[in-house]
């Protein structure tokens, strides 16, 4: 995981890490590394006795150009998290480090569960926001329909058109509505169909005439009605 990190003639930032330590502390944290892959390929003894190499500020600087100060700032902040160790070693001394891979786990886990849970939000909002749009655009669509639907007063009952529309504004699983779904839909000539559709099912057929009656509108209004009154 820390190789992912190391830089070598460039400064590999992970931005994430960066977000939640510092930038000059994860620039800082990179070089530490590369230097720290340096020592383990080289076989160096401090390394194997407990992971510990040596770094220089001079070397630092080359590698980071950040400057003793900026160093010492990040390397106070390093520690204070956990996740590296110092200390002074040999004559004359040198400064060690130590990188803690588990400490530095721990705040790629954070960080990754983090923003799965922003991507979640993200996600609900958007599909909220979605809905909303839908109901809504649905409400005026509807109430548009009812309106056209109620501009022929004259030529229809009452209970003719609530039932007209109740059946063609059923809203689908996408969310448009029945009568939004037809290729054509002329209010006018439905509502005629409709009223004549409802005569010949109230009068009903003789022979061959009822076998004849059997057209598609009219048995999506005769299972419409069915269901309808399994409701009551």
């Amino acid at each position: 995981m820390k190789h992912l990190l190391s830089s070598t003639a460039f400064l590999v930032v992970n931005k994430k890490l960066a977000k939640e330590i510092g930038l000059l502390e994860v620039v800082l944290l990179a070089d530490l590394i590369s230097k720290e892959q340096y020592f383990k390929e080289k076989e160096y003894s401090n390394y194997e006795m407990g992971g510990w190499f040596f770094n220089t500020v001079k070397n630092i600087q080359e590698d980071t150009t950040l400057t003793s100060y900026q160093q010492r700032k990040c390397i106070k902040n390093l520690k204070e998290l956990g996740i590296i160790e110092t200390k002074l070693v040999g004559i004359p001394a040198k400064q060690h480090f130590r990188i803690s891979e588990n400490k530095l786990l721990s705040y790629f886990k954070t960080s990754c569960k983090e923003t799965a849970q922003q991507d979640v939000k993200k996600t609900q909002t958007i599909n909220k926001n979605k809905e909303i749009r839908i109901n809504n655009n649905n409400i005026y669509i509807k109430e548009k329909f009812i309106s056209e639907v109620n501009s022929f007063k004259a030529y229809y009952t009452k209970e003719l058109k609530e039932e007209f529309i109740d059946y063609w504004t059923e809203p689908s699983k996408s969310g448009r509505l029945r009568f939004e779904m037809q290729k054509t839909f002329d209010i006018s000539l439905r509502l005629k169909r409709w009223q004549k559709n409802q005569k010949n099912w109230e009068q009903g057929f003789n022979g061959k005439e009822k076998k004849k009656y059997k057209s598609k509108i009219e048995s999506q209004i005769n299972e419409y009605l069915k269901g309808k009154e399994l409701l009551k």
